[in-house]
């Protein structure tokens, strides 16, 4: 069995403090000095193709989400939002040039699609937190706004995590580097959870909460749907599983969170998730929901990120 080892990827403390301190994101791997160009090639940029800081370093807050299509309409959404000058139409897809991931860039807020899954997002990571270090951004908040299934909770109930758990309920995440797993951190940033749950309370068209995320690398039996092409356990051992995941804090499940906070809580950046959900699993495991509800459903993370947003920009009325 390969060794399990604490993270070690991590500076020495006051080193990293210094860094964080100063604002910029943290990348640490000195592999990267060697190079003479940085391909960001699931992005379609490159550090000598592109003027990374001209075109981003004014970047305050990355919104990232699984559809290509709901972070464009987000894109749409919070240059409405902002009062930004232009039409929001011509707003492009700087990632036309791949069809892995797109992103949409409104005055300081960039909008990202992710894809599903683990793998995925966590590939978009890697190369957005170069391309904010190459753009020498400051400050940066990152937000992960998505859908989920609820555990014990109203369909529609706004999530915010306060640490991402796994199919075990442990606040970690196991990254196999080479033959070895490496155990990291998924706190998320607690203040920034508290503000959000503080803007949400300006809102009253719809619940929102902070609680547990559980993040798994699979939607049906990983999740313990009993509605996949495999299911290898019963409707009550369903059940007594969700309940058991209830009672260890958790309050919804999706695929991404696990990886977005090891990986943010490594580069020093303030990172949250506010996913919407979309069913209560203890009902049922299929989104029986009209499309129309759905989509009301989507924009509620929207709307609580743009308040947030504009709260930090003092353009709030």
């Amino acid at each position: 069995m390969a060794p399990i080892l604490a993270d070690s990827t991590k500076p020495n403390v006051p080193e990293r403090e210094n860094y964080v301190n100063s604002g910029f994101v943290n990348i640490n791997n000195p592999h990267l000095d060697m190079l003479t160009e940085d391909i960001l090639y699931h992005f379609d940029l490159g550090t000598k193709t592109h003027d990374l800081p001209s075109m981003f370093g004014d970047v305050k807050f990355v919104c990232v989400g699984g559809s290509p299509n709901r972070m464009r309409s987000f894109a749409l959404f919070i240059h409405k939002e902002l009062g930004l000058d232009g039409d929001a139409n011509n707003i492009t897809d700087i990632c036309a040039g791949t069809d892995r991931y797109s992103m949409y860039k409104v005055g300081p807020v960039l909008s990202i699609s992710h894809g599903m899954g683990i793998p995925s997002i966590s590939i978009m990571l890697h190369e957005l937190i170069k391309l904010l270090h190459h753009a020498k951004c400051r400050n940066v908040i990152i937000i992960r706004i998505g859908t989920s299934g609820g555990i014990g909770i109203e369909p529609g109930t706004v999530v915010i995590t306060d640490v991402s758990v796994d199919s075990f309920f442990r606040p970690q995440f196991d990254q196999v580097i080479l033959d070895k797993v490496v155990v990291r951190n998924t706190q998320l940033h607690q203040e920034l959870a508290e503000e959000l749950l503080q803007c949400s309370q300006e809102i009253s068209s719809f619940p929102t909460l902070i609680g547990h995320t559980m993040c798994t690398y699979d939607f049906y039996e990983g999740q313990g749907r009993l509605d996949g092409a495999l299911c290898s356990f019963s409707k009550e051992e369903k059940f007594e599983y969700l309940r058991k995941a209830y009672d260890a804090g958790v309050r919804n499940i999706e695929m991404e969170s696990s990886v977005f906070a090891a990986m943010c809580h490594l580069c020093g950046l303030k990172a949250a998730v506010v996913c919407v959900t979309l069913l209560n699993r203890l009902e049922g495991d299929q989104i029986s929901s009209g499309h129309n509800v759905l989509v009301e459903f989507q924009r509620r993370p929207q709307q609580l990120i743009a308040k947030f947003i504009k709260k930090k920009l003092g353009t709030s009325s």
